[in-house]
């Protein structure tokens, strides 16, 4: 049965001034996997997930799907990535917002060295 306290948290979570932090929070509270499987299940779902966007975009080009409800779908499909991106976070032990942080001051390293294109995790 949904209790007051879950309807509370879900008008609380469902704003367009959503943070990162509160996002991964509200993603925490509907993780149910064995905590024996942790890290692997978010990491098997974020991978499943990937392959679903790419299907979708890979439909835009084969089937000339490119429409407004069909960016909607793909969209839906990229938040799904974001849930299990958060609480693989979770399961590491990081806030999604220090994550995000930490890759937009790499991205920006690279850019002042001059390495934004190329391979290799450390440029």
């Amino acid at each position: 049965m949904i209790s007051q306290d879950d309807i509370d948290a879900f008008e609380f979570y469902n704003r367009e001034d959503l943070t990162l932090t509160e996002y991964q929070s509200a993603a925490a509270t509907t993780a149910i996997y064995p905590a024996s499987v942790q890290i692997l299940y978010p990491t098997l779902g974020l991978a499943g997930e990937a392959g679903e966007v790419a299907d979708k975009v890979k439909k835009i080009i084969r089937d000339d799907k490119d429409t407004p409800e069909y960016r909607t779908e793909i969209a839906k499909e990229i938040g799904d990535v974001l849930w299990y991106c958060a609480v693989l976070a979770d399961d590491l032990g990081y806030d999604l917002q220090q994550i995000a942080d930490m890759n937009i001051w790499k991205l920006k390293e690279r850019m002042a060295s001059g390495k934004i294109r190329g391979d290799g995790d450390n440029r």
